[in-house]
């Protein structure tokens, strides 16, 4: 028997389309903690992200055979699990946000607020925003995503991703501050 170490992505992935049960355990147990991860970084608690995870293994393991190797496994079941987190989120849209009310842009200096503050502690002011603000922001900031990308994800208007930002960066640079005691 191969050990689950020693087997490619490609031979992993080929099993688990051939619906291989240890193949399949040994392929979630190779990428789950780190998609957990990615999932806390888009949901509020952390029930939700062992949802998203979940529920988006369930789609990785449907969709297995569509996998073309154009990219990593990873990256792949990443986008997988972004785009699930996405799904939830607007599910649990309670209300809309009227975002031309927020247009005020605000410049944040990054260089003087990272050596003051670790990441946990900034995903943890991040996941304090409105949840539309932290959204645009998660998607621009850590995946990279444009505005004209983010608006068609979560159905909104460009103006309104980029207000959204905006919103978003005036809100942290504020928690920031108080973080720091400057407010």
């Amino acid at each position: 028997m191969i050990e689950p170490k020693d087997i490619t992505e490609k031979e992993l992935v080929s099993r688990c389309v051939q619906h291989e049960r240890r193949s399949q355990e040994v392929l979630y147990r190779r990428y789950a903690d780190e998609m957990y991860s990615v999932a806390l970084i888009y949901c509020d608690n952390e029930q939700d992200a062992c949802d998203v995870v979940q529920e988006s293994f369930i789609k990785v393991f449907r969709r297995l055979d569509s996998f073309k190797f154009e990219c990593p496994l990873g990256a792949w079941i990443r986008r997988v699990i972004v785009n699930t987190a996405l799904d939830h989120y607007r599910k649990r849209k309670r209300e809309q946000e009227n975002a031309s009310t927020y247009t005020q842009f605000v410049d944040i200096e990054v260089d003087e607020i990272l050596p003051s503050i670790n990441a946990n502690e900034l995903l943890t002011m991040i996941q304090d925003l409105p949840q539309k603000a932290a959204m645009v922001l998660k998607l621009y900031a850590i995946e990279g995503y444009g505005h004209k990308e983010i608006a068609s994800i979560m159905k909104i208007t460009e103006g309104t991703s980029k207000s959204q930002l905006n919103r978003a960066r005036g809100l942290l640079k504020n928690l920031i501050a108080q973080y720091n005691g400057n407010a």
